[in-house]
C-alpha cells in the first residue's frame, strides 16, 4: 500500500525544528544578523508552507510552480497547457500579486488554506487584502493529481513580487522554470536554478520565445550550462516562437511535449511519488544545513550578549557583596539609629540586665521609634546600593553601540525601578513585623517586648562586628530575657531574613535589567535547541528517505 504520510518521528522532528528556528531572536544588530534573519525566515517559511503540509499528505496533487524571468511567457504557457485563458498575460497582469493555481475540480480540497501556503490568503477570504492572494481556478482541462501555479517574475522590479515568487517556488513539488533566448543567461534566473540544484528540487526547464533558426544553438548552450551547474538530469523543453491563436494561446503542438510529460506524471503514482520524494528529501536536507547556518550566526549574538552580561554580572556581584557586608557590620549604626539607641540606653535599657531572676520591666517609649529608624536605614541602604548598581551597569552599556540601542528604546532603564522601591519598603516593614512576632513568642520573662525588638534589630545590624558595644549590650538583654540559645536563633534568623531579602531585591533588579537585552543563557538555550532539532531532523530524514526516495 502506498504511504500517505511519513513517520511520526520525522514529523515531530521537523515540527521541533520549526519551533526552534522561529525562537531564534537575533536581536543584536551584528554584521550577519540581517542575513541570518532572512535564512531563519526562509527555513521557517518552507517548513510551514511546503514541507510539513506535504509530508502529511503525500497523495496530494503534484504542485507544479511555473516561474521564471519577466517576459519569458509563463502565463501564456500555463494558458496554453490548460487550453484556456485562466491567467492573464502581460507585465501588469493581475496575477502579479494574485498568483493563479489551476487544478482539477476533484482536487479542490487539497488547496485549502490550512493545507498549503497557509500564510497566503485566498482571494475572496474576508482577511485577504484587495487584489492580493492566491486565486484558485478549477478546470477539467487539468488532470486530477496535477496542479499548475503561475508565479510572479523572479526578477520583478517589485520586491513584494520577488518575495512572493521565492515563497511559491519553495512550496513546489516541481519547478517548471521558463526562460527565453533573450534571458536564459541572466544572473537572477540562474541564482534560482542554483538553489534548485542545491536542494535537489525536481525541475524542468522550458526554453520559450526562441526564433526557430536559433533554437538549436540556444538550446545547446543552455543544456551545457545546466550540465555544468548540476542540472543535467532535468528535462529541457523548447517552445519555438510562433504566432498565437486568436485566443492568445500557443498552438497545441508547441506545448504538447510539456503537456504530455505533466499528464504522464499525474497519471503515474510511482513517477509522481519519485518527483515528490526527491524534492522533499532535498528540501529537508537543505533546511537542516540552513538551520545550522542560523545557529552559527548566533555566535556573534552571544559575543554581544557576553559583552553586556559579563560587566553587569560583575557590577551586581560587587554590589551584593558590599550590601551583604554593610547590612550587618555596624555601618547602619550611625546618625538617627545611633541617636535613638543612645536615648534608649539612657532611658533605662541597661537596668533590664540587672533585674534579679528577670521580672516585668517598665516600658521604654523609644523602643518602637528605634525599630522604625532601623527599618528605614535598611531600606535606604538597599535602594541606594541597587540604584548604584543599575547606574554603573547601564553606564557600561552606554559605552557600546549595542548597549546604547537598548537604552534608547528603554527610557528610565538607568535608574532603579519603581517596583523595586516599593518592594523594598514592603520588605523592610515585613522584616520588622517578623521580629515583633518572634519576640512575642519567645519572651516569657515579662521584659518590655518593644525593648527586646529594638535589641534584636540592633543585634542584627552589628552581627558581623563582634567588637561593637551595641552588639554586646543588645545581646546581653536578649540572652537574659529569652535565653542564650533562643537569642542566638532569633538573631541568626533575623540576619538570614535580612540578607536573603536584600539578595532577592538586588537579583530582581538584575533580571529586570537583563530582560532588556537577551542574555547569554537564553541565546545559548535557543542555539542548542536549534542544533539539537536540526540533528534530529537529519537523523529522521535518513529513516524516511532512501536515496532520495520515500521509504516504503
Amino acid at each position: 500500500m502506498t504511504k500517505t504520510h511519513v513517520s511520526a518521528e520525522l514529523l515531530a522532528a521537523l515540527g521541533e525544528l520549526l519551533a526552534a528556528v522561529q525562537a531564534i531572536s537575533l536581536d543584536y544588530a551584528t554584521d550577519d544578523a540581517e542575513q541570518a534573519k532572512a535564512t531563519r525566515d526562509e527555513v521557517a517559511d518552507q517548513l510551514s508552507d511546503y514541507v510539513l503540509p506535504r509530508l502529511v499528505q503525500l497523495d496530494a496533487p503534484l504542485l507544479t510552480v511555473v516561474g521564471g524571468s519577466t517576459g519569458a511567457g509563463k502565463s501564456t504557457l500555463v494558458n496554453s497547457i490548460v487550453g484556456a485563458p485562466v491567467t492573464e498575460a502581460g507585465v501588469l497582469r493581475p496575477t502579479t500579486r494574485s498568483p493563479v493555481l489551476v487544478h482539477h475540480p476533484d482536487d479542490v480540497e487539497w488547496f485549502s488554506r490550512d493545507r498549503i501556503l497557509p500564510d497566503l490568503p485566498r482571494l475572496g477570504d474576508p482577511d485577504a487584502p484587495d487584489g492580493y492572494g492566491l486565486r484558485l481556478v478549477a478546470t477539467t482541462s487539468i488532470p486530477s493529481g496535477l496542479a499548475l501555479l503561475d508565479a510572479p517574475d523572479v526578477d520583478s522590479v517589485d520586491q513584494i513580487n520577488r518575495e512572493l515568487a521565492t515563497q511559491l517556488l519553495a512550496a513546489a513539488d516541481l519547478w517548471l522554470f521558463v526562460t527565453s533566448a533573450a534571458r536564459y543567461a541572466d544572473q537572477v534566473p540562474w541564482s534560482y536554478l542554483k538553489r534548485a540544484a542545491e536542494r535537489s528540487t525536481s525541475l524542468a526547464v522550458v526554453l520559450d520565445r526562441t526564433a526557430p533558426e536559433a533554437v538549436e544553438e540556444v538550446r545547446g548552450h543552455l543544456a551545457r550550462m545546466m550540465t555544468a551547474r548540476g542540472l543535467a538530469d532535468s528535462p529541457l523543453f523548447t517552445v519555438p516562437e510562433g504566432a498565437l491563436t486568436y485566443t492568445g494561446l500557443l498552438k497545441p503542438e508547441a506545448v504538447a511535449p510539456i503537456s504530455g510529460w505533466l499528464r504522464d506524471l499525474a497519471a503515474n503514482p510511482a513517477d509522481r511519488r519519485h518527483v515528490i520524494g526527491r524534492t522533499l528529501d532535498g528540501a529537508v536536507r537543505h533546511l537542516v544545513f540552513r538551520a545550522h547556518d542560523v545557529a552559527d550566526a548566533v555566535e556573534s549574538q552571544l559575543e554581544i550578549a557576553r559583552s553586556l552580561a559579563d560587566p553587569t554580572a560583575s557590577i551586581f556581584d560587587a554590589a551584593e557583596e558590599n550590601l551583604q557586608r554593610r547590612l550587618v557590620d555596624g555601618s547602619l549604626v550611625g546618625g538617627e539609629v545611633e541617636s535613638r539607641w543612645t536615648t534608649l540606653v539612657s532611658d533605662g535599657l541597661e537596668r533590664i540586665v540587672d533585674v534579679e531572676g528577670g521580672g516585668r520591666t517598665s516600658a521604654l517609649p523609644g523602643s518602637f521609634v528605634l525599630v522604625e529608624s532601623v527599618a528605614s536605614a535598611i531600606k535606604s541602604l538597599v535602594v541606594s546600593q541597587i540604584d548604584r548598581a543599575v547606574h554603573d551597569a547601564t553606564e557600561r552599556w552606554a559605552s557600546s553601540a549595542h548597549g546604547r540601542s537598548i537604552l534608547h528604546r528603554s527610557p528610565g532603564a538607568d535608574r532603579i525601578s519603581a517596583d523595586i522601591r516599593a518592594a523594598t519598603d514592603e520588605f523592610g516593614d515585613a522584616w520588622a513585623v517578623d521580629l515583633v512576632e518572634r519576640i512575642a513568642a519567645a519572651d516569657d520573662a515579662g521584659v518590655d517586648p518593644n525593648a527586646l525588638v529594638a535589641c534584636a534589630a540592633m543585634a542584627t545590624l552589628v552581627a558581623g562586628s563582634s567588637t561593637t558595644a551595641s552588639n554586646h549590650l543588645s545581646r546581653r538583654v536578649l540572652d537574659q530575657a529569652v535565653g542564650v540559645d533562643a537569642a542566638r536563633s532569633l538573631v541568626d534568623h533575623s540576619v538570614s531574613t535580612l540578607r536573603g531579602g536584600a539578595h532577592d531585591l538586588l537579583e530582581a533588579e538584575r533580571r529586570r535589567l537583563m530582560r532588556l537585552a537577551p542574555g547569554v543563557d537564553t541565546i545559548l538555550a535557543q542555539q542548542d535547541a536549534l542544533r539539537d532539532a536540526a540533528r534530529s531532523a537529519e537523523y529522521a530524514r535518513h529513516t524516511d528517505f532512501i536515496n532520495g526516495e520515500i521509504a516504503p
